[in-house]
């Protein structure tokens, strides 16, 4: 099985090519990445309307290139991936549109995939990890603690009640005079600061439901900057760090409590999984690592590349869906806002997948 994913929800241009191999784990033939960081570095954030004619520009290449690379035309598919939200509707659109048109022209099925269930399944793409397991979903847009306990079977155990945790970075690095995207950068400036010169809020630290909030904590680190300002390159390195060590903190801990309610309504977890582009940041994947095995359980983390948004993780999912017989019509809407997991209070305990 060969599947084409086409990923257009924000500020990345993405087209991928995924196969399974004869042991039945997927196989990258091909993963093409566009950023427009720099179309939107002058901005201090993504522009919606330059994102969509970004995305108008240069997908059609992309996808040609990443069918080449592959060694594959379209008629060698088995079926054409694309995300179809949540997003930024513009770019949603464009991705959506060109699926439909390469789905209907090569007669293929296609499959309307929800951004967050790819990154949700990207670590069976990378691992083969085997249901169910705990997943902390955590970009610039989105963070949730999931149990995922099969493909369509989601319990969203918490989430962000204001900023998710990837927003937070680039608030942080925004007023902190850093360049685009924040948090690279916060993370790269954290590596020279002190992590207790300033004493930052854990904002919802033994709290019994494992929700986040970040904007306290975001608050917080602009009262201290304002206090010293105006600001060295040591006291932005030590804000940096600071504020990192608390996210890092909360986040430990937010996992800890959803590992504990896990068992309710979905059994024992094969592992905690992290995913999002905040999974690619170092001090917390270390701090994860630590909890995991304390917990008794592997962490398991998307190598880099695969962090951020990417068609091979939309190609996966495409997959997953496939082989259970999910397809969509040319019908298949385009979705800004798309839940992907029923919340707990709605979820009712069930035997889960063993995948």
């Amino acid at each position: 099985m060969n599947v084409l994913g086409i990923e257009t929800t924000c500020d990345e241009t993405a087209a991928a090519i995924v196969a399974v191999g004869e042991d039945g784990r997927g196989v990258i033939r091909s993963n093409e990445v566009l950023s427009q960081i720099a179309e939107h570095a002058a901005y201090g954030g993504v522009v919606p309307e330059i994102a969509a004619r970004a995305h108008v520009e240069v997908l059609d290449r992309l996808v040609a290139r990443a069918l080449a690379n592959a060694g594959l035309g379209l008629s060698d598919l088995d079926g054409i991936a694309v995300a179809a939200g949540p997003g930024l509707i513009g770019g949603v659109l464009v991705g959506l549109v060109t699926g439909k048109t390469l789905a209907l022209v090569s007669r293929k099925p296609l499959v309307a995939v929800n951004h967050l269930e790819a990154h949700a399944l990207t670590a069976r793409l990378t691992d083969g990890l085997a249901f169910p397991y705990l997943l902390l979903l955590a970009s610039g847009g989105h963070t949730q603690l999931v149990a995922v306990k099969g493909v369509g079977e989601y319990v969203r155990l918490g989430g962000t009640i204001d900023d998710a945790i990837g927003e937070a970075f680039d608030k942080v690095a925004k007023l902190l005079g850093l360049a685009y995207p924040g948090g690279p950068e916060v993370e790269r400036a954290a590596e020279a600061g002190n992590p207790e010169r300033f004493a930052l809020p854990r904002p919802m630290l033994g709290r019994r439901e494992p929700n986040f909030s970040l904007s306290g904590l975001k608050t917080a680190l602009r009262i201290e900057a304002e206090r010293i300002a105006p600001l060295t390159h040591q006291d932005v390195a030590d804000l940096c760090a600071s504020f990192q060590a608390a996210v890092v903190d909360v986040v430990v801990d937010r996992v800890r409590v959803a590992l504990r309610d896990f068992g309710n309504v979905a059994g024992h977890p094969t592992a905690l999984v992290a995913a999002g582009g905040v999974a690619a940041n170092g001090a917390l994947r270390r701090a994860l690592a630590q909890q995991a095995g304390e917990a008794g359980l592997p962490l398991v983390a998307p190598p880099l590349p695969l962090c951020g948004d990417n068609g091979a993780m939309i190609a996966w999912a495409g997959i997953e869906r496939l082989r259970l017989g999910l397809t969509d019509d040319i019908t298949a809407p385009a979705r800004p806002r798309w839940p992907f997991a029923q919340a707990q209070s709605e979820a009712e305990p069930q035997p889960h997948s063993a995948g």
